[in-house]
């Protein structure tokens, strides 16, 4: 009976060098940050007009309106979202190209409603 501790003690032993070699190599493969861009849609206007984003580094648009119903279009990201009074919508992407995208409200909310409308300047 004297070597029985043994057995748990190096089975302890090695699940913890399993564990932290597992904890290890989520680390190292970790991509990029996701980066936060909050947009505030209102009658005739987003908040910010320009969004700016780094090209291969994932992007979340969160989007809101305390007015009434928008949208937000970006034909040429091929990005496209309603967004709800009281409500967040979220637009994931990763911009895989550089050069500048406009977005628009897509959803008529009155006179200027042609005026609402933005852009997206993705660089190197």
């Amino acid at each position: 009976m004297r070597g029985s501790w043994r057995r748990p003690v190096a089975f302890a032993a090695a699940t913890a060098l399993v564990v932290a070699g597992c904890v290890t190599a989520a680390v190292q493969n970790k991509g990029p940050e996701v980066q936060t861009v909050k947009v505030v849609a209102k009658r005739f206007d987003f908040t910010p007009e320009e969004i700016k984003l780094k090209k291969g580094v994932p992007v979340d648009l969160e989007l809101t309106t305390e007015d009434r119903v928008h949208g937000f279009y970006a034909p040429k990201l091929n990005l496209r979202a309603e967004i709800m009074p009281g409500k967040t919508a979220h637009l994931r992407f990763t911009p895989d190209t550089a050069g500048t995208f406009l977005f628009q409200c897509d959803i008529f909310c009155g006179e200027g409603h042609e005026n609402m409308d933005g852009k997206i300047v993705v660089v190197e």
